[in-house]
Parts: C-alpha cells; structure tokens; sequence
C-alpha cells in the first residue's frame, strides 16, 4: 500500500516540502504481532521533537489513530513482523519562511521487517557532529554522505567522532560498549536518545561515561542498537578488531528480546 498523510495518499504537492524544504522529524518502530517495544517511547519522542521543531504540540491519540489505519489498509495489523516510520512535516512550511506557524501532518510509511540474523558490523570513523544530535531529524545528507564514503572504502558502516575526539554515534544507530572488566558502557556525549539504547539501560547496570578515540583500543567489544536491528555486535572500527562472540554482547540481545511490548492495537 502507498504512504499516508492524515489517512490518505498524499499528492505530489504535498510531497513537495518533505524534500525541497527538508524540515522535519520521525520516529521508526518495529512491530512484532502487533506489539511494540518502547511504543510510549517512540510517542514521547514525536511529542517532543514536535514540540522543539514547530513549537506546537503533536496529537498523540490522532497521531495513534493514523498509524493503525495506515497499517491496517496495509494488510499490516496484528500478525508478522514490519517497521512503521511515522513522520512529521508542514506542507505548508516554504524554504524562505519556515518560522511561520506550523501544522504538523502525519505521513507514515511502512517496510517489511528484517527477519534474519544480521553479520557483525564494520565500521570506518569519520569526524562528524549530528546537528541537533537531539531530534531525530529528516536532515540525513551528512549521515548518509559518511555512510557512503565508508561503503566505498570496504566497510558496512559509519561511526562519529567530535572534534574533541569523544565517540557519539553511528549514522542511524547508537553505540554501546563493553569494557575489559565486561561492563556495558555507553558514551557520554551529544546524541539521539534511542529508544532501544533506552530500554537496555533501564534493564541493566549500564555505566554512561565519555568515552575518547584513544579508549577504543581498551574496550573488549563493541555493538550497535536501534529499532531495526536490536543489537548488532561490532567486528571492526577503522583498524581494530573487537570480540564480535563475547558473552556479554549475547545477554545484551537476550535482555532485549525479552523486553515485552506494548499493543499498538
């Protein structure tokens, strides 16, 4: 089924803002037999990426009300596994005006879901700060453009580095670590705040703290989370080969796996 804004097939026109003007945000999430991990969660994020965008405050109710219809004229409701990305736009909003006041739309999409175990990844490092790291924006030229560069040069993904040379995030995931004493460490640092990264922090005794280049080579292994992949062990940053098999990374997904969800219907 096509994409919906407010419940039904957008025009060209209404298309046209979301990628001339390019001012917005979103949220992804997996739904498995009609559950969600984090679903309370990923609404609390549109409220307040809304909030801080247009300076207005998102329908929650509504926007639930659209997201089940358009997975349902989908044929996607209650049974399989496949991942709704809802999205928050103003087709009115010009390029030379987008202080004006706004009224968000709602435009959802839906994808099939991974079902297969995905490969460890690797993963080249660039200098790169996310703007606004905070929201979770449709602004993904530079994340995209990283990612690219670091396919062309053999690797699967991409992870960032400030100019202070604190490790942040990867291109559309979050990082965590596990250090020589088998801790779950995630950077301190400005980045999205993940759901998935969310909900394994308030199910385990996770350290939060800076974590530098130069403390790489001290970490024992390494993973990525979002609502796509779950936790992915990572085999490789830039030169370093990191444990993709050590026993912590396992439980994490464990953990993960046995967090309930909440029903979307």
């Amino acid at each position: 089924m096509p994409p919906q804004l407010n419940g039904r097939v957008p025009s060209e026109s209404d298309l046209v803002t979301l990628g001339l003007v390019n001012l917005g945000h979103f949220t992804s999430m997996r739904v498995d037999d009609g559950h969600v991990r984090g679903l309370s969660l990923h609404l609390d994020r549109l409220v307040e990426n809304c909030a801080q965008v247009f300076n207005t405050r998102l329908d929650v109710e509504r926007t639930l009300d659209l997201i089940r219809q358009a997975v349902t004229d989908d044929g996607r409701s209650s049974s399989g596994s496949y991942t709704i990305r809802v999205t928050v736009y103003d087709p009115g909003l010009e390029m030379g005006h987008p202080g004006s006041d706004a009224a968000p739309q709602i435009f959802v999409t839906t994808r099939p879901a991974a079902i297969e175990q995905l490969p460890p990844l690797t993963v080249a490092v660039a200098e790169y700060q996310r703007e606004v790291p905070e929201v979770k924006h449709i602004g993904l030229f530079a994340t995209m453009y990283y990612r690219r560069q670091a396919q062309r040069a053999g690797f699967a993904d991409v992870l960032f580095v400030g100019a202070d040379g604190l490790v942040s995030e990867g291109a559309t995931w979050n990082i965590g670590f596990v250090d020589a004493e088998g801790h779950v460490v995630w950077p301190k640092a400005d980045v999205l705040d993940g759901v998935t990264m969310r909900l394994l922090q308030e199910n385990g005794a996770h350290i939060v703290a800076p974590v530098c280049r130069d403390d790489l080579r001290s970490m024992a292994a390494a993973f990525a989370t979002n609502t796509s992949i779950g936790v992915r062990p990572i085999s490789r940053i830039g030169t370093l080969e990191l444990d993709d098999q050590h026993p912590a990374l396992a439980a994490l997904g464990v953990a993960y796996a046995n967090i309930p969800g909440e029903p979307l219907f």
